[in-house]
């Protein structure tokens, strides 16, 4: 009876009485067919109409509406799947898809989830469209709705890994990061990678890590530097972004069981500092913050970008965030100068990114006209980067030239980062770009590149990407945010762009001038030469730490008293200059005192004004690898500011790593200076 009446009813309106299914191709095509046959296969009983953009000559919303009212007039529109996204092109067709079944839409996002939009669940259905993860849309705050089922879960688990053996000895200190940084899959972890190989040979360190499916060979190369690895379970947040004071990103790292642990840990051990790696773990309260980037500064260039109520509260949250956060810790890090202004605080420090000297060595390059840009997608500016080249700097490229070709290095999952960030079903692809996933060891693409790319919009801190490529005696193209922070001079040994035809015409001319392009790269691995090796850098982030623990050497003149115990220290450094040790005494001989012995001496005299040569050091072996020679050293040219000379044997290569990471400079070279056995003398410098 009652379909009797329906068909009666739409007979006199002239409709057929069956509902048909007009799905709406509002997106990328691949994604569209693939909401098509999935529409076609929940419905099967039904007739399906697949509407696409190219069959209207209109980008009038109103005027493809009336033609679909003609081409439907006579069907009863039940369902109308539609493909929500970005793309601008797409814009009029959805318009007309609301206006002809404004009831009846089934919306699917870029990640191919769907959502009946209704009037019903508003809030729901507006979240939706403005691209919030469906398993998202229906969380509200635990302040407004306390009763709510969906809460987030802090996982209790807490596993504790003995890395290499402590030394009583070694002062202890912890480090805590959002990330394991391993394998080198991003910057961040590049950095705090080298710089726990660097802090090693001083301290023995607790690293404290929200653990994400690490393997035994991820854990392996960092176990050879810690004393223990503590693998906390990251929490499921599960609280709106909009709803917190806080910035999102804070909340997701807010573990009871971390705090627990690193209270636990640092009693029990007695760790002396802990220093905490970026902003979204300051309130977990240590001694040093280290700010990978000012996180403040780069959502200030999102709102500056795209202005909006929700970019103008994460820059505020963050500002907020930040600004109090560096207030309470006694050091804060940067990576550069700019930074450091942008702070503006006393208690800031810059220990600049770096990048492997050793590792990254300059190789001869092959003709070509190949491309590289290195940026995971996991950190969104990289994304943001991509997109600005491939959609308005690669079509003037192609054009141009016919064999230029890109490699892009994405890092892992670039995919599910890429659809989270952008709302787009797929990663522009191109015959001519190569686009892969996590690479363990770049170097041999950056051997295979002619020219590294660097076309960041939106960025803070400073780019491992750049160091890397200078140091391997490659030529860079970056726009200034690009390469904002390392000193660099456009002409000299960078080349930037901030315009899309700029940035083409520079990839253009060094591409083809050679002689150019090589003198950029070797200005470029100058400047990271003299700058930004792993070994400098890491001797800043070891005498940071000094100062955030009680003074544990003491440095006195020596005594009459002292001439046995100098003695017998110089007999066991056969590598230092064998005096008679009671002539030290007319000198200025200087003794460190640790646990109450003599561990270590330092004699020097002066020869000139504000001239001075360092004539023997040499540290007991009971004492060694806990820096009393760098102490020493310290001691000795902030009491006696100018120039300071030693020599050391051309053998001893340890010895002139430690006074290369003070500052001095070999100038010059004496031959047969040491005997037994004979060897050459390096000459160094300093100016203190």
């Amino acid at each position: 009876m009652r379909r009797a009446l329906k068909k009666f009813i739409f007979k006199l309106l002239g409709k057929d009485p069956e509902a048909i299914v007009v799905t709406f191709a509002t997106g990328d095509p691949e994604l569209a067919e693939r909401m098509f046959a999935e529409i076609q296969a929940l419905e099967p009983g039904r007739r399906h109409f697949l509407v696409k953009p190219g069959e209207f000559q209109t980008d009038s919303a109103i005027r493809i509406y009336r033609q679909l009212r003609k081409r439907f007039l006579k069907y009863r529109i039940g369902l109308a799947p539609v493909l929500l996204g970005r793309d601008s092109r797409y814009r009029a067709l959805r318009l007309a898809a609301f206006l002809c079944a404004p009831t009846k839409i089934l919306a699917y996002n870029q990640r191919f989830e769907r959502h009946h939009l209704r009037l019903s669940s508003v809030i729901a259905s507006l979240l939706f469209v403005n691209g919030v993860p469906f398993d998202r849309i229906f969380l509200r705050p635990k302040w407004l709705v306390p009763w709510k089922k969906d809460r987030s879960v802090y996982p209790s688990k807490v596993q504790e890994i003995a890395g290499r053996p402590m030394w009583p000895r070694r002062r202890r200190i912890a480090v805590v990061s959002p990330y394991f940084p391993f394998p080198l899959a991003h910057g961040g972890a590049v950095r705090i990678f080298n710089l726990l190989r660097e802090m090693g040979g001083e301290f023995d360190i607790f690293l404290f890590v929200f653990s994400d499916g690490e393997t035994a060979a991820d854990l392996r190369p960092v176990l050879d530097l810690c004393a223990r690895v503590v693998l906390v379970g990251k929490p499921r947040y599960r609280e709106p972004r909009w709803s917190t004071l806080s910035p999102p990103e804070v909340h997701e790292f807010r573990s009871p069981a971390m705090l627990r642990s690193l209270a636990r840990i640092r009693a029990e051990y007695k760790i002396e500092a802990v220093q905490m790696e970026y902003a979204m773990l300051a309130p977990y309260a240590g001694d040093v913050l280290v700010e990978h980037d000012v996180t403040f500064a780069l959502y200030r260039q999102i709102r500056d970008r795209s202005p909006g109520i929700a970019q103008r509260w994460d820059y505020w949250r963050w500002l907020w965030l930040e600004k109090t956060w560096i207030r309470r810790y006694r050091k804060v890090v940067v990576m550069s100068e700019q930074d450091r202004a942008l702070l503006a605080r006393p208690n800031v420090a810059v220990i600049p990114n770096g990048v492997d000297l050793d590792r990254f060595i300059p190789q001869i390059e092959r003709p070509g006209q190949r491309l590289l840009f290195i940026g995971s997608f996991r950190h969104f500016p990289n994304i943001v980067a991509y997109r600005f080249f491939v959609d308005q700097i690669w079509p003037i490229l192609r054009e141009k030239s016919a064999g230029i070709t890109l490699t892009v290095i994405a890092g892992p999952e670039p995919l599910l980062y890429w659809r989270a960030h952008t709302g787009l079903a797929s990663i522009p692809r191109d015959d001519r770009i190569r686009l892969l996933e996590f690479v363990s060891d770049v170097r041999p693409l950056y051997v295979e590149t002619n020219l590294a790319i660097v076309p960041t919009l939106e960025s803070a801190g400073t780019n491992l990407k750049v160091l890397e490529a200078m140091a391997m005696d490659r030529a860079v193209v970056s726009t200034s945010s690009g390469c904002a922070g390392l000193g660099l001079e456009h002409g000299g040994n960078v080349w930037i762009a901030d315009q899309p035809g700029d940035f083409a015409s520079a990839i253009k001319t060094l591409l083809e001038d050679g002689d150019l392009r090589q003198r950029i790269a070797d200005g470029g691995r100058v400047h990271a030469e003299r700058k930004f090796g792993w070994r400098q850098i890491g001797a800043r982030q070891r005498a940071l730490l000094r100062e955030m623990m009680p003074q544990r050497v003491h440095i006195r003149p020596a005594t009459e008293n002292d001439v046995p115990e100098i003695t017998a220290i110089q007999q066991t450094a056969p590598e230092s200059t064998q005096w008679l040790s009671r002539d030290y005494l007319t000198f200025d001989c200087q003794v460190a005192l640790l646990d109450r012995r003599i561990a270590g001496f330092l004699v020097s005299r002066s020869v000139a004004d504000k001239e001075r040569e360092i004539l023997n050091i040499a540290v007991h072996p009971d004492f060694r690898r806990l820096h009393i020679a760098t102490e020493l050293l310290r001691a000795e040219l902030s009491r006696h500011p100018g120039v300071h000379f030693l020599e050391v044997r051309e053998s001893n290569a340890a010895a002139q790593r430690l006074y290369e990471g003070l500052g001095f400079q070999a100038v010059g070279e004496r031959p047969a200076y040491y005997e037994n056995p004979t060897e050459t003398g390096i000459v160094m410098r300093i100016l203190s």
